[in-house]
């Protein structure tokens, strides 16, 4: 146990017997801090914390506008703490045991169409080391559906361009093989070839995306340069939307869900049902070309050929 107080001791107790993956141990961490320091500044600690206590916090925390995501994220993290807490035999009870965790309402992902993706990607200047770097990185991330972490921490040693795979490791430590496309390829060529020993300064650096200093790009540092290039292109989404984009692309060419499952390392196959979501433009297409009903016999839609319909769509009398 050592001199160390019981949130640090939560954490090594994640990182070695819970397996959580640094992201996640970092917020876990975070989150317990919070609650001890909100504890203290009450003369309480987590050691003798109340339900009353632990339902003040997260009404305090919910006040701020966090979403029932975030709010179930810190939920999990305080059971963790008060789990181990007990375990531990730091305490004999858990205050946490009967609190609910918030509804979660899941949203459909944002997803890039593939011509607004290769608007974004073309509106990159490659005149410069960074660009060269920047095309290379997010043709990789959307050619591979991977997440920023993934991409930001790609080691040499992981990339295998003849073969066209790299090899990540995931949420819980969990590796995976994917495979990638020959434009990734292409720009992967060029960016190692041209841009990244400029990028390197002289430095010894196993990082396949380098920052200006010669060190590997930061998750930061992606979500930045991917912020410039959504304005520089005109073009709506998040960097993750990539990820997202990757799989909703994938499943409407006809892969199957449990192959993307395995590409996007999904532990359970629920959370990429997410991706079988159709647009409402993909929606109508569909309902005009196939429904006995859509078009009238001259070809016209029947819905606007129907007697006492007008065009603007108000109902005749």
């Amino acid at each position: 146990m050592g001199t160390l107080d019981p949130i640090e001791r939560y954490g090594a107790w994640l990182l070695a017997a819970r397996r959580r993956s640094p992201l996640t141990l970092e917020a876990y961490v975070r989150e317990a801090r919070s609650l001890s320091a909100w504890l203290a500044e009450r003369e309480s600690s987590v050691e003798t914390a109340s339900v009353a206590d632990i339902l003040e916090f997260l009404a305090h925390r919910r006040a701020s506008g966090l979403s029932a995501r975030t709010m179930a994220r810190i939920m999990s993290s305080i059971r963790g703490l008060f789990k181990y807490l007990r375990l531990e035999g730091i305490r004999t009870d858990d205050p946490t045991e009967l609190l609910e965790s918030p509804r979660q309402e899941r949203s459909l992902p944002d997803v890039i169409r593939p011509d607004d993706v290769n608007l974004m990607l073309g509106a990159i200047d490659l005149s410069t080391p960074g660009g060269l770097r920047d095309r290379a990185l997010f043709e990789l991330i959307y050619s591979c559906g991977l997440r920023i972490s993934e991409a930001s921490s790609l080691c040499l040693e992981s990339l295998y361009l003849k073969e066209r795979f790299v090899r990540v490791v995931g949420k819980r430590r969990k590796e995976r093989i994917l495979p990638f496309g020959d434009e990734a390829r292409a720009w992967l060529e060029r960016y190692l070839a041209e841009a990244r020993p400029a990028l390197e300064k002289g430095r010894r650096s196993d990082r396949v995306f380098l920052n200006r200093a010669g060190k590997g790009i930061s998750r930061k540092g992606v979500w930045k340069r991917f912020s410039e290039l959504r304005v520089a292109s005109g073009v709506e989404g998040k960097v993750h939307s990539l990820r997202h984009s990757f799989a909703t692309h994938l499943l409407a060419g006809g892969a199957d869900l449990r192959t993307v499952q395995e590409l996007l390392g999904h532990a359970d196959i629920s959370t990429t049902q997410i991706y079988t979501h159709v647009d409402a433009e993909e929606l109508a297409a569909a309902h005009e070309a196939f429904f006995p009903r859509s078009r009238s016999n001259d070809g016209e839609s029947s819905a606007g050929a129907r007697k006492g319909v007008p065009d603007d769509g108000r109902v005749g009398v």
